[in-house]
């Protein structure tokens, strides 16, 4: 089983055993819908979704689990997609479900890690993430981990009765991997 480790966040995938907190997470508007859309299914669906998102690059399911790094259990997810069937580049996203362990770094070493391994695993030569331009907490993530605001798509994203602006953001392979030195 693959899992990525930092100082204070591990990842791994999701298991069976997770799939009721994750599922609770995601039935959560208060953990989800701040600054997304909140649609609400079955368990039977998420699980069915959890179950095939390995294998589907345009999966929106969770590809790990986020962990602290000395203490077992789940307290986020991150994930990734193949948001453009033309262009090449992957899409990153992150929830830290667990209220307490927010404001902690996790999430922003979760997607470290994520990033680095999509950089070792594909040949991709950018990973991007979009934030909804009112969630500053999710922009300030991106920024500190070296991605770049590359525009803003108005108008792009509705929910919660409006239509909200998104900040798009992209890291490039050689931004995120300083050049070996020498010697």
């Amino acid at each position: 089983m693959l899992a990525l480790h930092g100082a204070r966040a591990r990842l791994r995938p999701p298991q069976p055993s997770d799939f009721r907190t994750l599922f609770e997470w995601f039935s959560d508007p208060e953990v989800v819908a701040p600054y997304d859309r909140f649609v609400s299914e079955p368990y039977d669906e998420f699980v069915r979704s959890m179950s095939g998102s390995a294998s589907d690059p345009s999966s929106l399911a969770p590809r790990f689990v986020v962990e602290r790094a000395k203490e077992p259990g789940p307290v986020g997810v991150v994930g990734h997609f193949t948001p453009h069937p033309v262009l090449e580049t992957i899409e990153v996203w992150y929830i830290i479900g667990d209220r307490a362990a927010r404001g902690q770094g996790l999430g922003r070493e979760a997607v470290g890690l994520l990033a680095d391994h999509l950089f070792a695993t594909t040949s991709v030569e950018r990973v991007g993430a979009t934030c909804d331009v009112e969630n500053l907490a999710s922009c300030r993530l991106a920024e500190g981990l070296g991605f770049r605001r590359e525009g803003t798509l108005r108008q792009a994203f509705y929910h919660h009765g409006r239509w909200h602006d998104v900040h798009l953001y992209g890291i490039t392979r050689a931004e995120r991997s300083p050049p070996a030195s020498p010697g």
